[in-house]
């Protein structure tokens, strides 16, 4: 069963412990140069409060305290036996279950034609706008990463991700292109169009068919 426990934040921060003790604000800055950020909602408050969170619940543990000149202590972290153990159980289930998700692209399919043609098209036309420069940053941080020789391993989420985001470019602009030359029409909202629901027991025949 999945932990209830573990935040996507919260694996992250387990992550880097991995590698050794620190305290939170150098978790900060790997998870920077890390591009961690690209799938991971990283704030410095929410960052802090996770490791209070996982120190509360015995996945981490103080391990020392710094101090620099007049600057605030810090306090550096370790992983706990617990902690690695629980991270072991949910990476295990990241990895390996297929978990239903609800992008917000689908809601915006779903209404193509009650916003209309024009409207319809000119967000369609911002978006295909928008991931061709994703698309272009991605590939720049791609090459950096492969040019400064780290691992290919440390970094499958973001090649998984830049993968994803072309593939939604590609999927988009054929879209765009089957609706512009109404391959893909619009509904005229002059004529009545019958829609039929279809029922779990219909699926679960075209499912066996």
């Amino acid at each position: 069963m999945a932990s209830a426990k573990l935040t996507p934040l919260g694996i992250a921060v387990l992550e880097l412990l991995h590698e050794k003790p620190m305290h939170p604000y150098e978790m900060a800055q790997l998870m920077r140069e890390r591009y961690v950020d690209t799938r991971v909602n990283v704030k410095a408050g929410s960052l802090y409060h996770t490791v209070e969170r996982l120190h509360r619940s015995g996945f981490v543990e103080v391990v020392d305290t710094q101090r620099d000149g007049r600057r605030p202590e810090r306090t550096v972290y370790g992983m706990t036996q617990s902690g690695l153990d629980e991270f072991n159980q949910r990476g295990r289930e990241l990895l390996g279950d297929v978990i239903k998700e609800y992008p917000a692209f689908l809601s915006g399919l779903a209404v193509i034609d009650e916003l209309g043609r024009e409207a319809s098209l000119l967000e369609l036309e911002h978006r295909v706008t928008r991931l061709r420069a994703g698309v272009a940053a991605d590939q720049a941080v791609l090459d950096h990463l492969a040019g400064d020789g780290t691992p290919e391993i440390y970094w499958l989420d973001w090649r998984y991700q830049c993968d994803h985001r072309k593939f939604e470019l590609e999927w988009t602009e054929r879209l765009l292109e089957d609706l512009q030359s109404g391959r893909i029409p619009f509904h005229d909202s002059d004529k009545e169009t019958h829609l039929t629901l279809i029922t779990k027991e219909d699926d679960d025949e075209r499912k066996t068919s």
